[in-house]
């Protein structure tokens, strides 16, 4: 990785790219920390910290935006909800389908689409969030120094967080066309490392003040992170190779086929999807109950403690949910009928298999297998992780555990491994475009 940074700051080109996506990844954390006018942050940060609330989970993704009541609060979110909206019913709806099927025009339409939702998630989530700081006393009605209805304050305040949210679509884009790419998760990414080390400070703020339990904690923390990292790694990269030989053909004078190559499928292929779709699922009933539901509330109360987040029932229905959509989304991937195919029509087999329906059955039940230890896989990493920091930590740094909770880490360890990828590639580009002239 550190080789790969090097080579990469010695390429001209690169290093261009290099340093837009960091000037734009500044601006971003910059507009995390900027203050909406209307809103008080200190006092819905002093209301909302420490209560495990989906909104104060939301703001951990964010880098503490959201408790900072900042330009940029909502953050990407609705923009990654929207994706996976798109995504599933580009399988559902056959419109979507064919878009996706067009190339570069389809992938502008899908794109256009996908803009159009994340304007649409952006209105609810700021409406909701509008309410909740509402809820908070985190509304001021002065606004400009100037005295001002409460509903117009709001008003204001809505319509900046879903200027911050198109804004922050429009940076992860910029950085994908002009920077090194992925800028959705680098976005994503720069904000729970922001996260971490905010947290990470106050623990060595504890220390320096006395707080003697502060050291072993940072020092537990910092072994576990690296033991779960190795094990996120390893799985990530793991793949099962299948042999594929073609045949040798003879087209006019030339000689093609005759070598063997390898269908790669990865262990956890569907990454860290399946773990957002399962803590959607169950925590959006507590979201709305936090919004529109007091807390003295019976199906409040009841929900909370049966079905809450880091309650024992919950963590089971996530690790059931995790294992249905993993399944669910091999599915969609990785079509077995169709990879036979292609290795049929283009003259190649399996050792000891007849083109045709017995190579998909058999890349189908590999599949299954595959899918079914990554979808154990997340299910520890959802689950076990959460609970040992808790244990260790004991609530003395909540903002830690959740930076580094099974979705944080795998978005950090895929993020890093895409952006080693991404360098790789352009530089690789790069050399053969010198060799060519």
């Amino acid at each position: 990785m550190f080789q790969t940074l090097a080579n990469a700051f010695k390429n001209k080109d690169v290093r261009r790219k290099i340093l837009i996506t960091l000037a734009l990844m500044f601006i971003y954390r910059l507009g995390c920390w900027l203050p909406i006018p209307g809103i008080n942050g200190e006092t819905y940060q002093g209301a909302a910290s420490g209560t495990g609330s989906i909104l104060d989970l939301l703001g951990m993704i964010t880098g503490g935006a959201l408790q900072n009541g900042a330009f940029l609060a909502i953050g990407i979110s609705p923009y990654i909800n929207a994706s996976i909206i798109i995504q599933l019913l580009t399988v559902a709806i056959p419109k979507l389908e064919a878009y996706s099927k067009q190339g570069e025009e389809g992938r502008k339409k899908i794109n256009k689409i996908t803009r159009v939702t994340t304007l649409i998630l952006a209105v609810a989530q700021a409406a909701g969030i509008i309410v909740n700081f509402s809820r908070a006393d985190a509304i001021s009605t002065g606004l400009f120094g100037v005295a001002m209805p409460e509903w117009l304050v709001c008003m204001f305040v809505c319509v900046i967080l879903i200027a911050g949210s198109m804004f922050t679509m429009w940076l992860g884009e910029r950085i994908t066309e002009i920077g090194v790419g992925n800028g959705i998760s680098l976005l994503i990414f720069v904000g729970i490392l922001s996260t971490a080390g905010i947290s990470i400070i106050a623990v060595i703020t504890a220390w320096v003040e006395g707080d003697i339990y502060a050291p072993w904690q940072l020092l537990a923390f910092a072994l576990l992170v690296v033991v779960i990292f190795t094990f996120i790694v390893f799985v990530d990269l793991a793949e099962r190779k299948i042999p594929v030989h073609y045949a040798k053909q003879i087209k006019g004078r030339k000689q093609y086929g005759g070598q063997t190559t390898y269908i790669p499928i990865k262990v956890n292929a569907s990454g860290v999807l399946p773990i957002i779709f399962s803590t959607a699922i169950l925590s959006f009933p507590q979201l709305v109950c936090s919004l529109f539901l007091s807390e003295t509330n019976g199906f409040y109360v009841w929900w909370q403690k049966w079905l809450g987040v880091g309650q024992p029932i919950y963590s089971v229905l996530v690790g059931l949910l995790i294992l249905f959509f993993s399944f669910f989304y091999a599915r969609i991937q990785f079509n077995a009928e169709e990879v036979a195919r292609n290795i049929q029509q283009y003259g190649g087999n399996i050792t000891g298999l007849r083109p045709g329906k017995q190579t998909s059955d058999y890349l189908q039940k590999i599949n299954n297998r595959l899918t079914l230890f990554g979808a154990i896989f997340l299910a520890i990493i959802a689950i076990v992780p959460s609970i040992i920091f808790n244990f260790v930590f004991s609530g003395a740094s909540t903002a830690l555990v959740n930076a580094f909770s099974a979705t944080g880490m795998l978005i950090v360890v895929s993020v890093a491994l895409e952006f080693q990828k991404q360098l790789e590639s352009q530089l690789m580009m790069k050399q053969y475009r010198g060799f060519l002239k």
